[in-house]
């Protein structure tokens, strides 16, 4: 077996314990208070907010460096109108007979149901695409591994340099989301993946209250 393996030196930044220790609270300190919006005003956030934030998101692992994800950054208003439409008649239907009684209790402190302006209001709907393949230069139709993985800790990226900017978001998967590949013209063998809905909250926005699991319940350490 051939290699085309050709590794580069590292250039990896070293910190003593205890600056280590002092930025990974300060990481959390930030990250934790990030919250999932529903009440976005219409102030428009600058494009190029939105593009580096995606170019953080392409830096992430991925099986085999395959990067098997696309993203696709929406702010003109009439798709972004095609979108909510297209994803309410779908929360329509799983509010009234797909989700179960259990399920629907799960998302009763939420405050959700199947209306979604906030597909219309927001600045951008940033809609995540899964591709299942890649093609070469000579358009050979080449597989990609961990996709569903890859893309999920790309999304991760992106929810997280987007909140360091100053963006709100909010993840949003209406089941199913075929619709989306024909409103955006992408191709049928990419997946919609997920809605990442990016904006700035109303002024007056509240968000549910919950409480998030203490480390205890969440993690296990073994020295």
């Amino acid at each position: 077996m051939t290699t085309d393996y050709q590794p580069i030196p590292y250039d990896f930044v070293h910190y003593g314990a205890d600056e280590m220790v002092e930025k990974a609270n300060l990481f959390y300190q930030q990250i934790k208070l990030r919250r999932s919006v529903r009440d976005f005003c219409a102030e428009p956030i600058p494009n190029d907010v939105i593009k580096a934030a995606i170019r953080a998101a392409g830096t992430a692992p991925n099986g085999a460096n395959m990067q098997p994800w696309h993203f696709v950054a929406v702010s003109n208003p009439e798709l972004k109108r095609k979108i909510r439409l297209a994803a309410e008649e779908e929360e329509r239907v799983f509010y009234e007979s797909r989700a179960s009684d259990q399920w629907l209790d799960a998302l009763s402190h939420l405050g959700t149901d199947a209306e979604k302006p906030f597909l219309e209001t927001a600045s951008h709907l940033i809609v995540i695409f899964l591709r299942k393949f890649s093609y070469d230069e000579n358009g050979k139709k080449l597989k990609n591994y961990y996709t569903s993985e890859s893309v999920g800790i790309a999304t991760g990226f992106l929810i997280d340099a987007l909140h360091h900017a100053g963006v709100a978001t909010l993840t949003h998967t209406p089941s199913p989301m075929k619709f989306l590949n024909e409103i955006l013209d992408r191709p049928t063998d990419e997946r919609p993946y997920m809605i990442l809905v990016a904006g700035k909250p109303e002024k007056n926005c509240q968000v549910p209250q919950i409480e998030k699991k203490p480390l205890s319940e969440i993690a296990t350490f073994i020295d």
